[in-house]
């Protein structure tokens, strides 16, 4: 937490924070409008941020793209604003709003949190049904995990793994998994004003893709990087749910990596 005071510390650097939270997804160049700063200066902020985990750049054509993660901000209510229960609700909104925000550009969702465990057994916990059954509630995903394979899920716990026309894009053992996502569900109309904009907005399609990777500073264990985009638009229903059901689904992932029990876990 200490590196992510000193980032918080520098006006310029929370004008930057600002930014993204206005508008999350900003290329180095839309940073730099409007800030009486040098382009190497924003640089250099970012990369301060980048090291206290705020800010997340990723490489989306020939462009980075900058892109605000709530995690420490989330750690940082958790350990202080949790603990003494001071405005701890106006601390929970802003984080949603962060996290939801209307104005976010492609990729559409970009969250980065690091895990102590290995590469293996956190690719292991994405695949693994023992592991999933516990942090995702018994609903899914599952799947043989092979590229073209379908990802299957249920509507309850208690009921049988549906086909909902996901397919497994990627699958590199330690190292990545990408999967198309799932189109709205009869259970959403009710999320819409009429049947029309219903039925448009049941052709959007979109996926996830996990990143694994060793964190640059090896205490700090594997980071995890979960990018979901291919939606149509910054207002898309689907991009408004996965937003707070990542976070919650991965908050709890790394909760059981880290400390939960798991009775696979008794074979290592």
């Amino acid at each position: 937490m200490d590196a992510v005071f000193r980032a918080l510390a520098d006006p310029h650097r929370r004008r930057l924070l600002d930014k993204l939270n206005e508008r999350n997804g900003q290329t180095l160049r839309e940073l730099c409008d409007g800030l009486d700063m040098t382009r190497q200066a924003v640089t250099k902020h970012l990369e301060v941020l980048a090291a206290a985990n705020l800010v997340n750049a990723v490489k989306h054509g020939r462009e980075k793209w900058h892109y605000l993660n709530p995690v420490p901000i989330h750690e940082v209510a958790d350990r202080w604003i949790g603990q003494y229960e001071r405005a701890r609700m106006t601390a929970l909104s802003h984080l949603k709003t962060v996290l939801e925000g209307p104005h976010m550009s492609k990729p559409a969702f970009v969250y980065v949190t690091y895990i102590q465990t290995t590469a293996d057994k956190l690719y292991r916990a994405l695949t693994d049904p023992e592991f999933i059954k516990i942090y995702m509630g018994g609903t899914g995903p599952e799947s043989d995990w092979k590229v073209g394979s379908p990802v299957r899920w249920k509507s309850d716990p208690a009921g049988e793994f549906e086909d909902l026309d996901q397919k497994v894009l990627e699958a590199i053992p330690g190292k990545r998994l990408s999967y198309t996502w799932h189109t709205l569900q009869p259970m959403h109309r009710d999320l819409f004003a009429t049947d029309e904009e219903f039925a448009e907005a049941l052709k959007e399609k979109s996926k996830v893709t996990f990143d694994i990777e060793p964190a640059a500073i090896p205490v700090m264990g594997m980071k995890l990087t979960i990018t979901h985009d291919g939606f149509d638009s910054p207002d898309s229903k689907m991009l408004e749910g996965v937003h707070e059901g990542w976070t919650m689904i991965l908050s709890a992932l790394k909760t059981l990596l880290e400390g939960g029990k798991l009775v696979a876990d008794q074979e290592d």
